[in-house]
């Protein structure tokens, strides 16, 4: 029923004069100058309308912009969010152009759907299209469809009255559009002049994380010629502020790894400063890596930090093996920062958290015109941008069996093939792998390749859980009481010593990261001058499978007394670790609906929490 319609592109960057045109970014978008339409700035509410739509009228709704990007959708509409339709849009089209509802009650007949090439495969038995004008330009389109005969006949029977409640709908829209504007508006426009003229890349994002401005600067370092619709992901933001770190922001199917400054507003818009990678080669100084930051003094850690310091010089692989949250990039940094490459660049991927089409053009970029979508002069892989330096491939066992050929190729031929290319291109990197799996039985199982695994798996590095690190908790305890209690600014007094008595017993499953998390968590609740107390712990940390009946053990240990528990204990916790964690995440999942906050509360990553959900068969 309806006709394909090309991307709209992201206008060219005006030059260093045209201030005035700068404003646009920063107070009202226009739509057709801006790639980030109206209707996608309120995606949320736009979504709740459509499905307040589909539940009152019970028909299917899908909403597009004036660029036909699906903001919002219900049923088999609601896939595909932020991209133009697989399907066609001639109808859509035909409403936004003329800016007047359309109605379709018998596609086998209508002119439009006539010219259709799907027709013969279209699912769609009647369609009412309404326009959503706002100060006389359509903004886009919100459409009510019938997909099997008795929808048709609710849609025919009604049609007046659905849209005259769609044309409610579009009202209440333009009011959440006139806030949106005045709240953009008092962002000051000299801020945009201001940006076009530094040497730094400047991203401005809005509480949702969506790209409200980009400077030239930003857009040519990072190939951003059309800003994607999409909220980003960006990462970690857990140092200060004022400091320079790195920064990885995650786009859509892009990752890009920055170096530079941040700073929040209390509305939550989010500026990012950063400078390009040549920059960061030049201004970083060579520095002493600091593997004393490398927390913790028990045995097992002295001989971690010892190997370390062996290993980093040498060009050879290293896998880091150890459980989640065991800090395994933390160790690939120090290993990168002790090395001969210690200012060439750090690339890391997490090769569970990308989708499996997009990881090869990922890691291997790709040339000028290699598929449909792609970036105009193409994009160099993370591969080719790691040369000279480190590539950190974290969760390497969740690398797809024919990539890890091309990775293997890559490795001993030290050449990248991009897609589409017609030449390869040379490189020199050193890999740092890492893995929470057992990677010799998913050899066993076909999964991964022995070849490889014997190229990454030169120099092993196993990490230690937390809860076989002796007296290391009390240690991590102290350094991250003294980190959050800074980032958040609420000084804490201590803690008493029957919290640390019940966390010492407790077997950490999201080990360090875990820790980390629960600590965040404590400083954030604490009263005020208060000292934390056992009170304010988590059900989970007092559960007795982890303490054992102990009525005669003191109230109050002494802290310096603290040690783990008994091997039987332990391993009495240890062995009802998984009923724990399966109940846990069950919770969770009860409770809270966005996985990546239940990664969080649970001190995992969110990979780690898809893989544990599958492996318990939750849903």
């Amino acid at each position: 029923m309806r006709k394909e319609t090309p991307v709209i592109k992201l206008r060219e960057e005006p030059g260093d004069n045209d201030v005035n045109e700068q404003r646009a970014p920063l107070a009202a978008f226009s739509d057709e100058t801006d790639s980030i339409s109206t209707l996608m700035k309120i995606q949320k509410t736009v979504q709740h309308f459509a499905a307040l739509l589909a539940n009152v009228l019970h028909l299917e709704v899908e909403i597009v912009d004036n660029a036909l990007h699906r903001i919002a959708g219900t049923g088999p509409y609601s896939q595909r969010l932020g991209q133009i339709p697989a399907s066609n849009t001639l109808l859509l089209s035909e409403v936004i152009d003329r800016q007047r509802e359309v109605v379709i009650f018998d596609s086998q007949r209508n002119s439009l759907c006539l010219a259709c090439t799907q027709r013969e495969s279209c699912k769609e038995r009647g369609f009412v299209g309404v326009p959503v004008i706002y100060k006389q330009r359509c903004l886009g389109v919100i459409s009510l469809v019938a997909i099997n005969n008795d929808q048709l006949h609710h849609l025919r029977t009604h049609t007046t009255m659905f849209i005259e409640y769609i044309r409610h709908i579009s009202t209440l829209l333009a009011a959440n559009i006139t806030e949106l504007q005045q709240k953009e508006s008092r962002i000051d426009p000299f801020l945009a002049f201001i940006a076009q003229q530094t040497e730094q890349g400047v991203i401005i994002f809005d509480a949702q994380r969506r790209i409200i401005f980009i400077n030239k600067f930003a857009s040519q370092q990072l190939n951003i010629s059309v800003i994607p619709p999409y909220p980003a992901v960006i990462s970690p933001l857990l140092e200060k502020k004022s400091e320079e770190q790195d920064i990885t922001l995650s786009l859509n199917d892009h990752c890009w790894r920055l170096y530079g400054r941040w700073q929040e507003s209390d509305n939550g818009v989010l500026l990012v400063l950063f400078r390009s990678l040549q920059q960061i080669n030049d201004l970083r100084e060579p520095k002493t890596p600091e593997i004393k930051n490398l927390t913790g003094d028990s045995r097992a850690m002295r001989k971690l930090k010892a190997l370390i310091n062996r290993i980093a010089p040498s060009p050879s692989s290293v896998m880091i093996i150890g459980e989640s949250g065991t800090g395994k990039e933390v160790v690939a940094h120090a290993i990168h920062r002790l090395s001969p490459r210690y200012n060439k660049a750090f690339v890391a991927i997490n090769c569970a958290a990308i989708p499996e089409n997009l990881l090869e053009s990922e890691l291997f970029g790709y040339a000028k015109g290699a598929f449909t979508g792609a970036a105009p002069g193409g994009k160099k892989g993370l591969i080719q941008l790691a040369s000279g330096g480190t590539l950190f491939l974290d969760e390497i066992g969740d690398m797809p069996l024919t990539l890890q050929a091309r990775l293997l190729r890559a490795i001993e031929s030290r050449e990248v093939m991009p897609v589409g290319a017609s030449q390869p291109v040379q490189v020199d990197i050193r890999i740092i792998s890492a893995t929470h799996q057992n990677l010799q039985e998913k050899i066993s199982q076909g999964l991964f390749r022995e070849d490889l695994y014997y190229r990454l798996n030169v120099v092993p590095l196993y990490l230690p859980p937390l809860r076989k690190r002796e007296n290391d908790l009390v240690l991590l305890l102290d350094h991250f009481l003294v980190l959050h209690a800074e980032r958040v600014g609420r000084p804490v007094t201590g803690v008493s010593p029957e919290v640390l008595r019940l966390l010492s017993a407790y077997p950490w499953p999201g080990n360090v990261r875990e820790l980390s998390n629960l600590v965040e968590y404590l400083v954030n609740i604490v009263p005020e001058g208060e000292i934390i107390d056992s009170s304010l712990l988590p059900p989970v940390y007092h559960l007795r499978a982890y303490h054992g009946d102990t009525p005669d053990a003191p109230e109050n240990p002494s802290p310096t007394s603290i040690t783990f528990p008994a091997a039987s204990i332990e391993n009495d916790a240890v062995s009802n670790l998984k009923t724990v964690e399966k109940t846990l995440i069950e919770e969770a999942l009860q409770r809270v609906h966005n996985k990546k906050q239940i990664a969080d509360e649970l001190g995992i990553g969110v990979a780690t929490l898809y893989r544990k959900i599958k492996k318990y068969g939750l849903t």
